[in-house]
């Protein structure tokens, strides 16, 4: 029996990218969506898309906002139970909190109930899409792709690898690396909603060896994405010369290893040198900018419109849990107050289509989600305009919708996210979690 469901809103459908043309002038905005069997089937008013699916269920969302689920690049699902950790730099803050706490993933249990949480709270938040790094232990990925295989939600994942400068408990080796990474790609890539992305930490937790066997499974499986940090803060730049001292930069250690291409993706690359962007650039990669995070333990500016007006492939990202918050529309908020440290202000457009399609394109998937069009997948949620007293009455004064939505994107949280659908599936989300 075939499901349909009739959406209506100010339903917003990007037609190209804010960055490339006038922001509002990117955007058409629609009365209502028609969904069926799991896809955008028709974009119009209420009464024409009512006359074509005369049977159709009807969600009313008077004044809201309807977009595509957003889609976060760049997460760490095992560090849901230690965000907001306080007072440490990166080195630091893995020493201190992560790596001590994905030895505990290496229970499947415990990595299950943390999988749930996560992903309980991402959607709560309105995230329906993400691309996460697992740990060390091949048990971690499994736990996090079951949970969202439940849910009917799209993810991307990969097991962490990594085989030294890290606790015991959780270095592998080059060959073990390989071999559970090729297992779980053999497994899970392409099964159903599910991806999976080669993950070596970063290089300075990978040797040569290490690094130089992920890179031979990703010309084994070049379909797959390939994850890692970049350039995140000075000291780590620093620590990575002192292990590769023959590299021209930071990007080099991954690129004599065959880790670059257009399939990676680079978080937080904030510190770049000028052939690094030229170089990442050229291959078509993804950089996949983490404000909230470079904020919380220090890393730095990321040049957004620098590296737009250059051509470049930019997702967002909470990066939970360096990052301090689950809300995309936190993230958003924190990416446009750095931008205007760097002299711009991102235009409300700008930043929903990071946390949609620029976020959907950087993980290849820009054919599928972060878009509200025919034949796409239907993962999208409603925005309350109102959702606190604050927020309500400054929207109340907007001239323009653009100015009521951005009061939403600077002060919003969950309470902004009035409801998710899942493939054109309402989802009953958990409110205390």
């Amino acid at each position: 029996m075939t499901d349909t469901r009739i959406i209506t809103g100010h339903v917003l459908s990007f037609m190209q990218s804010p960055f490339q043309t006038d922001p509002a002038e990117a955007v058409r905005i629609h009365d209502a969506v028609a969904v069926e069997d799991g896809h955008i089937a028709a974009l119009g008013t209420e009464e024409t898309l009512r006359a074509s699916y005369p049977r159709a269920r009807l969600d009313r969302h008077k004044g809201k906002v309807i977009l595509p689920g957003f889609v976060d690049a760049h997460v760490h699902y095992p560090q849901t139970a230690i965000i907001a950790s306080w007072g440490k730099r990166l080195i630091d803050w893995l020493n201190t909190y992560t790596f001590p706490e994905e030895i505990r993933l290496s229970d499947p249990e415990y990595a299950a109930e943390i999988a749930q949480r996560y992903l309980d709270l991402a959607l709560s938040n309105g995230t329906t899409t993400m691309c996460s790094f697992a740990t060390s232990s091949p048990a971690s990925v499994p736990a996090f792709f079951e949970a969202a295989q439940a849910l009917g939600v799209r993810v991307v994942a990969g097991k962490t690898c990594m085989d030294r400068n890290a606790p015991d408990a959780l270095c592998d080796t080059a060959q073990s690396a390989y071999e559970d990474s090729k297992a779980l790609i053999e497994r899970w890539h392409d099964t159903g909603r599910i991806g999976y992305a080669i993950t070596p930490r970063f290089s300075p937790t990978s040797t040569p060896a290490q690094l130089e066997a992920l890179g031979a499974l990703w010309r084994e499986h070049p379909d797959c994405l390939m994850q890692t940090h970049l350039s995140e803060q000075t000291d780590e730049i620093a620590w990575m010369r002192s292990l590769f001292p023959d590299a021209r930069d930071y990007l080099d250690t991954y690129e004599k290893f065959g880790l670059v291409g257009s399939r990676g993706l680079y978080g937080h690359a904030i510190h770049l040198e000028p052939r690094e962007r030229d170089r990442l650039r050229e291959v078509g990669a993804a950089l996949v900018h983490c404000p909230t995070s470079n904020c919380f333990i220090g890393s730095g500016l990321f040049d957004m419109s620098g590296l737009m007006a250059e051509g470049q492939r930019i997702g967002l990202a909470t990066d939970t849990g360096g990052g301090s918050s689950f809300s995309m529309l936190r993230t958003m908020a924190a990416a446009y107050e750095i931008a205007q440290l760097r002299g711009t202000a991102l235009h409300p457009a700008q930043l929903l289509w990071l946390a949609t399609c620029g976020s959907a394109e950087s993980l290849h998937l820009g054919d599928r989600i972060g878009r509200i069009a025919v034949g796409m997948e239907a993962d999208l949620i409603a925005i309350d305009l109102a959702s606190t007293p604050a927020i309500a009455q400054r929207a109340a004064r907007a001239g323009d919708l653009w100015e009521a939505i951005f009061p939403t994107i600077m002060m919003g949280d969950d309470r902004a996210i009035a409801d998710v659908w899942i493939s054109g599936t309402p989802l009953t989300r958990p409110k205390d979690v």
